[in-house]
Parts: structure tokens; sequence; C-alpha cells
């Protein structure tokens, strides 16, 4: 393990261990360890609020409503239109909510000229599977309808991303985006999707077990060991073959957006990150990958101030701007 990040992880270390297991506990520890840290470090690097427009609205979903988060760049040009990046936060689809992500992407709003969509989808165990990835279909195409609010030109770039959980979210989107007439000619252009679960632990193709190691070497590694990843899952309580929960088993993957996909050596999720990729290449989907050594699942959330997150934070924005296609020759 990096030493830096073995350190700060010293830090905490008694404090998570002795926390208790039920989701109310989980979710004030998730609040106190990875959110409030994560704001804190970026609230330093907030951008002038002149510099863009931050409003949130409410979406109708089967059952209630939920809230998006909506970022739009302030620029002298009035007329000016812009990119979209519809995020969606992790938290093992039972923690977390938008303000996990909110102050980066109003950094990235700002330096990337994009305006972001933040999904405050429902959380099980209240809302089980299949509930947070029908809310994120309907703010997606939420955000479609309203171009003009958001000043979006979908031409320029549509792309949709998240982190561990959201990035499952965002994988099963594409896939249930790329199928949905209501998106035709308003497709997605782009994932990014930052240490993604891919698969069930039970429904893992025969072919592709041996590939599956990280869910063994990994298993006691934090902050997403085992134990943790079988309760959250079971929170979730999805069908472990269903793709959308495990997107690696959708029949095809051919036509999706090319992908960004972030994979840390010591995360337990490592391997869904890496063979997904691998899949998706063989679909000849675009593909580039990120695997960062000595590191576990969630550094740039749980330690932003070590030099892993920082590096990790780096290839998560020169992805974004590979996705835009605004990389120099």
């Amino acid at each position: 393990m990096d030493s830096e990040l073995a350190a700060a992880l010293a830090d905490v270390k008694v404090a998570r261990s002795e926390a208790p297991v039920g989701v109310a506990d989980a979710r004030a520890l998730f609040q106190q360890f990875v959110i409030e840290p994560h704001k804190a470090f970026h609230e330093a690097l907030l951008p002038p609020k002149d510099t863009y427009t931050v409003n949130d609205y409410l979406v109708p979903v089967e059952g209630g409503e939920i809230t998006v988060r909506c970022l739009v760049p302030v620029v002298e040009d009035d007329r000016e239109t812009f990119p979209v990046l519809v995020n969606i936060h992790g938290g093992g689809w039972c923690v977390g909510n938008i303000d996990l992500d909110d102050y980066a992407l109003r950094g990235w709003c700002v330096r990337y000229k994009i305006s972001v969509v933040n999904i405050e989808y429902r959380l099980a165990p209240e809302y089980p599977f299949p509930t947070a990835v029908n809310d994120c279909h309907a703010a997606l195409k939420w955000t479609v309808s309203n171009a003009v609010l958001l000043k979006a030109d979908f031409g320029k770039g549509f792309i949709i991303g998240g982190h561990s959980a959201g990035g499952n979210l965002s994988a099963v989107i594409a896939h249930i985006a790329r199928d949905d007439p209501f998106f035709k000619g308003r497709r997605l252009t782009g994932q990014l999707l930052r240490e993604p679960a891919t698969c069930h632990y039970a429904a893992y193709p025969e072919q592709l077990k041996p590939k599956f190691r990280s869910i063994i070497e990994n298993k006691d590694t934090p902050p997403i060991t085992e134990e943790k990843l079988v309760q959250l899952i079971g929170w979730c309580n999805p069908s472990p073959s269903d793709p959308r929960f495990s997107p690696l088993l959708y029949p095809s993957h051919e036509g999706l957006p090319r992908a960004y996909i972030q994979a840390s050596h010591m995360d337990i999720l490592r391997d869904d990150a890496i063979v997904y990729a691998e899949a998706l290449r063989s679909a000849g989907v675009e593909v580039k990958t990120d695997l960062y050594p000595g590191v576990g699942h969630g550094v740039f959330y749980d330690y932003p101030t070590t030099a892993p997150a920082a590096r990790a934070r780096a290839g998560v924005e020169e992805a974004l701007k590979w996705l835009l296609g605004r990389l120099e020759a």
C-alpha cells in the first residue's frame, strides 16, 4: 500500500472498525468520513460564484420525485451552449447524496465549460433495485428535455459518469439509452466510469471467473471489504444476473459511447473495471483505462489531500478532456 495512504488510513481505522452496521449508521459514517472531507477539500478550490449558476429541480419519477442539481457556466456570450455531464454519485446504492461530488463538479463546470446534471436518486433499502436505475433513466430523459434550461448542445458532448455504484448505474444507463428511441439524435457520447461495479459476485460468467481475482485478493482492504460489499448489495437486493445490476452481462455492448474506466490495484472492484473494459473493447467500443497501484477504493474521496488522490483526480480530468475531444495532439 502507498505509504502516505497507509498513514492516513491508520488515523481513522479504529473509528471505522467499531462502526455499527445498520443503514442509518452507515449513512452517518459516510457523511463524516467521505462527504465532509471531500467537500472541505474542494471548497477551497471553488470557482468564483459569478462564473456558474446552481439550481435544484424536481424530476417526476415512478412513485414520487427526485432532485437534480444543475450547474451551468456563466460566460460573456449569453447565447453560448455547452456539452453536458450527467453525474451519478457513489455510495453502494445505499448511502451518499448529491453533496458528495457537488463542489468538485462546480470546478469542472467552470474549467471545462460544461453543464452538469447531478442526480439525487433514491437509495436502498427503502427503495430497492431497480429504483435507482429507473430514477437515473428518468433524470437522463429530463436532461434531454431541458436542453434550453441547461444551455446544452449535446452535439458538443453528452457524457454520463459516476464513481463505484454511480459508475455501475452509469454503465447500465448507457445501455438503456443506447436502446431507447427517446434518445435518437441525442445519444450519449461518453462514459466516465470510476472504479465501477460491473457484475454481481454471484453472477460471474464461468469463463471469466479466473479473471475476477480482486474479490479474493482485496477482500480485507478498506474501505470496501468483502463483508461490506455483501452487506451493501444485500440492502440493494438485485437479481444477480439482471444486467441492470450487472452490466457486464448485457447480451451486447456494441454501439456504446466511448468510455474511460478507472481502477485501483488494491480495490475489491478492480477486476470489475478491468474485465468490463476488455468486454467493451471486444465489442468495438473505444476505451481508455487507468490502473493506480498501491491504493484501494475511492482514495480521492476518503483521503483527498494525499498524492495518490491527486494522481487519481488528474487522471479523471484528463479523461474528461479526452471524452470531450479536447486533448492536445
